[in-house]
């Protein structure tokens, strides 16, 4: 009783919060609610027994991926009310989308209830004496599946590289600093002594 009380908990803040994600105005509301969903989300896999999920979502989605969008959205100058301008437009085809969505998802769910063909390869498989789901799925992970996991990473990488490189642009009259002319600079190279005259002061070209 009190874990079917925290699913339906659960599943309903993450429909709710996960509609607020589209249709809320300001971009860092809908980044904090999509934050929401997310907890909403691994909370539901915490009642799956998937443990290991769950924080994934969390450590990585929570911690690095919906931060680095809420950082980009408040540092970035972007015109969000002309990238709006086309949602009632699209509003009928996105709707015709989430009405097939939701009967996929209908039709999958009555057909694990019944006892179909689905609810035989859905069935979670019973594990050792012993071993936990996170270790279960690291086993699986490093051994199995380890070419797919470096081809992964491979592919990462290279999205990562290809994005500092976009972004590391030349630009004409952006002031630059250089370490290493910083950290060998000598005393005679940045001290210069000058020679004034006791109450006659010090001229503007002299300082030049």
């Amino acid at each position: 009783m009190l874990q079917g009380l925290a699913f339906y908990i659960l599943a309903t803040i993450a429909v709710v919060s996960g509609l607020l994600v589209v249709t809320a105005r300001s971009p860092v509301h809908s980044v904090l609610w999509l934050i929401l969903t997310f907890f909403s989300a691994a909370g539901l896999f915490v009642l799956l027994g998937a443990e290991f999920l769950a924080m994934l979502l969390v450590v990585v989605y929570v911690g690095a991926v919906a931060v680095l969008f809420l950082f980009v959205v408040m540092m970035l100058d972007v015109d969000f009310v002309r990238l709006r301008e086309g949602y009632a437009r699209y509003l009928p085809l996105a709707g015709i989308v989430a009405i097939i969505l939701l009967a996929e998802m209908i039709m999958v769910s009555l057909a694990v209830v019944q006892g179909g063909a689905a609810s035989a390869a859905l069935a979670p498989a019973a594990l050792p004496e012993g071993v936990s789901n996170t270790q279960s799925i690291g086993r699986v992970l490093y051994t199995d599946y380890i070419y797919f996991f470096q081809a992964a990473g491979i592919v990462l990488l290279v999205a990562m590289i290809g994005a500092i490189v976009l972004t590391l642009r030349k630009r004409d009259g952006v002031l630059r600093q250089d370490l290493a002319s910083q950290a060998n600079r000598r005393r005679v190279d940045a001290v210069e002594i000058k020679s004034v005259t006791t109450g006659a002061g010090v001229k503007p070209e002299e300082l030049l």
